[in-house]
């Protein structure tokens, strides 16, 4: 077994590293041939064993051949990233050793406090002894995030929700924009709080939370007898990559004493580029944070961060611990299971260190300020041209645009608009996503992948020329 396993290893390895080598000479992306989709979805399950060699001569052949597209450097779509190659070995690794990093004294449970750490200190948030864990993605950093936020609130008004419940508490109010992430309305269902009881809050053209707003719509609130409790703020939305005012934002909660929560899963790291870096004042003061290292930083999936500034709140929040898992050995921390609603937790730390450990903070910096600097290039491009409209300024590494030739109606830019990114990615030369951003149709392009270049960006603006000719 163990002479089968190597061979096989050393053969998935020379596999990776020429699908990684080739990547940019193909296709984007290529649509499944119908035989091969039915292939996949119809095989039965062997009666015997399948041997490694023959397992991996399929993943060659029928898997590797057609993926989503992300490790393009011409791949712009959602915010889905190009693996990091330190991060894929840290992944392999990390399944050979297989620990459930819950709890205890092994290694995987040191290195994710440690990655935590840097990933807080990455994006300058102030970092307490256990301030933060590693979670699936955002989502459940928002789920995990806005629980603590309802149980400080229902504490505040005498209430203990773990034994009451919340048929014990006033409905409380939290404060969104129209561009904030829908992880955090699916978050406000979960819980319980419900999604009536989410306000969207006004916002500027571009995207913007208005802090004014906002004031006004608390202290309305507080009129008619409501409990604000909660404001969601945004560090790079993810339909145009616009930052909020997240020092405003912090004021008012301070003033307010709400919980303010930061959706940094994509946008976060911007912070390290110079030239977007003072649109980040305020982030520092949030009570939590949403990063998804799977996402700028290339960390395969699935790697989301959440981290806070009082960790005892959190554990406060989640902390449950049976007889059969008491240890002594997890020291005044206790187990990761105690800030999170995950009890098996995968180890995620090691692709995380062994990604930022490969490219250092200087490195980071460096990938994130070339992504913001081409998405800064694109918006000029897409400004000079006569054919194409910028829907919002570029404040981060994304860059929303449309079609738009002065011959053209708005009817009929509209329609091609509304599947213009469908028609560039079966032309398979590039990938982009579409949109709606202030009523209108558009795409968007999410750079987040440093190895994309100035002509990769041409590309790009000829394939959506091309595909919106086609589609007039």
């Amino acid at each position: 077994m163990t002479s089968d396993f190597r061979a096989a290893a050393h053969d998935v390895a020379d596999m990776i590293a020429d699908y990684l080598d080739g990547m940019p000479a193909r296709d984007v992306w290529t649509p499944m041939p119908a035989d091969v989709r039915n292939a996949l979805l119809e095989r039965p399950l062997p009666e015997e064993g399948t041997d490694l060699g023959t397992l991996v001569r399929a993943i060659e052949t029928e898997v590797l051949p057609y993926p989503m597209g992300n490790g393009h450097p011409r791949f712009y779509g959602w915010v889905n990233a190009a693996p990091a190659p330190a991060g894929i070995l840290g992944e392999f690794a990390a399944a050979a050793v297989n620990p459930s990093s819950a709890g205890g004294d092994h290694a995987d449970v040191h290195l994710e406090r440690a990655v935590v750490r840097w990933l807080a200190e990455l994006v300058g948030f102030p970092h307490p002894a256990g301030g933060g864990l590693l979670t699936s993605g955002a989502s459940m950093a928002t789920i995990v995030a806005l629980a603590a936020a309802r149980n400080r609130a229902a504490a505040n008004l005498g209430v203990n929700v773990r034994e009451d419940g919340l048929v014990a508490l006033p409905p409380l109010v939290g404060y969104v924009s129209a561009e904030t992430h829908s992880c955090v309305r699916k978050a406000a269902e979960l819980l319980g709080l419900g999604s009536r009881h989410l306000v969207t809050v006004p916002s500027d053209a571009a995207g913007h939370l208005d802090p004014l707003a906002l004031r006004e719509r608390i202290r309305a609130d507080r009129v008619a007898g409501l409990t604000p409790f909660l404001v969601v703020g945004s560090a790079g939305t993810v339909n145009a990559g616009v930052v909020d005012d997240l020092g405003a934002l912090a004021d008012l909660c301070a003033e307010e004493k709400l919980w303010l929560h930061v959706d940094g899963a994509y946008g976060a790291l911007g912070r390290l580029d110079p030239v977007a870096a003072p649109r980040y004042a305020g982030l520092e003061r949030a009570d939590s944070l949403a990063l998804d290292p799977h996402k700028w930083l290339g960390v395969p999936v699935d790697c989301g961060c959440l981290l806070v500034r009082d960790a005892e709140q959190l554990r406060g929040t989640f902390s449950l611990v049976p007889p059969y898992l008491r240890d002594e050995a997890a020291g005044g921390l206790g187990w990761f299971s105690e800030y999170g609603i995950e009890q098996t937790r995968p180890f995620r730390s090691l692709k995380v260190w062994a990604t930022l450990a490969a490219a250092g903070r200087a490195g980071v910096v460096r990938d994130v300020s070339r992504c913001c600097t081409l998405a800064r290039e694109l918006g000029r491009m897409v400004t000079a041209a006569p054919d194409l409209e910028l829907l919002t300024p570029v404040e981060t590494s994304i860059v929303a645009f449309r079609w738009a030739p002065a011959d053209a109606d708005e009817e009929t830019r509209h329609r091609v608009n509304a599947t213009l990114g469908v028609a560039v990615q079966e032309r398979g030369r590039a990938f982009v996503t579409g949109t709606v951003l202030g009523g209108r149709e558009a795409v968007r392009a999410c750079l987040i992948n440093a190895a994309t270049t100035e002509d990769d960006l041409r590309v790009l603006l000829d394939e959506v020329r091309a595909a919106a000719t086609g589609l007039r």
